[in-house]
């Protein structure tokens, strides 16, 4: 493996569905991750790509094939999964618990995270007292205090309005700014992974596996969303 890549390799999955018949998800899958930026995979419902994240969570089994396993990893779901019995403070928390880290230090990170994703005036309010998009900060802030290498969002923004939604995206790139984390982010939306990823691989049907790969690190500069080679760019992956 390189030092600045995560690898997988020859990844080989299926299931068998309700009729007893074996389904192939992934028929010798290989993609490259690379460390330090933000990956996107965008495709139809079907397609596998949560399938994929479920693996590299080490949620789901694979048949045959290598991934990356030595790196640790935290997950952000579609739905904040916040535990209702504990306030914001508690659930970002509560990891750190988990891992027996000093009351003292718990105090600073969980304050350093929740000004971070912008609750630090909601820390003792619980989760039924916020909106979707701050129950998704949230968890956002749950996962990250624990400092993963590798951050994995299923469709985290996919539930917000969109307005919420661009907010969240631009909130995503703040912290990648400032953390420098590995993120690898699953998505139908093509504006959202044009405007968030540095490379997206485009999948297609279920075992097609991956069609293309687009570098779009230069979308993050703004001065490039208004030229005509950006709008090429999202009406070829809308059209592929």
């Amino acid at each position: 493996m390189k030092d600045n890549v995560y690898r997988i390799e020859h990844l080989n999955k299926s299931f068998e569905n309700t009729n007893g018949e074996q389904i192939q998800v992934f028929d010798d899958l290989s993609m490259d991750i690379e460390k330090g930026k933000i990956t996107a995979v965008l495709g139809p419902s079907g397609c596998g790509k949560s399938t994929l994240l479920s693996i590299l969570a080490g949620f789901e089994c694979y048949e045959s094939g290598n991934i990356p396993e030595e790196e640790s990893r935290g997950v952000v779901f579609q739905s904040p999964a916040l535990f209702p019995w504990l306030t914001v403070k508690g659930n970002v928390e509560y990891g750190l618990k988990r891992k027996g880290i000093p009351k003292g230090e718990r105090k600073e990170q969980v304050e350093t995270f929740l000004k971070m994703v912008q609750l630090e005036d909601y820390a003792k309010y619980y989760p039924r007292e916020l909106s979707g998009g701050m129950q998704q900060r949230a968890a956002l802030a749950r996962t990250l205090v624990l400092r993963p290498e590798m951050l994995l969002m299923d469709e985290p923004f996919s539930a917000l309005d969109p307005k919420l939604r661009i907010q969240m995206q631009q909130l995503t790139l703040e912290l990648w700014k400032e953390l420098k984390q590995t993120i690898f982010i699953v998505t139908h939306d093509v504006e959202e992974a044009v405007m968030v990823a540095d490379i997206i691989y485009l999948m297609g049907e279920s075992p097609q596996g991956v069609r293309r790969k687009v570098e779009v690190s230069w979308v993050k500069k703004e001065e490039n969303r208004n030229t005509k080679k950006f709008f090429e760019l999202k009406n070829s992956l809308l059209n592929t």
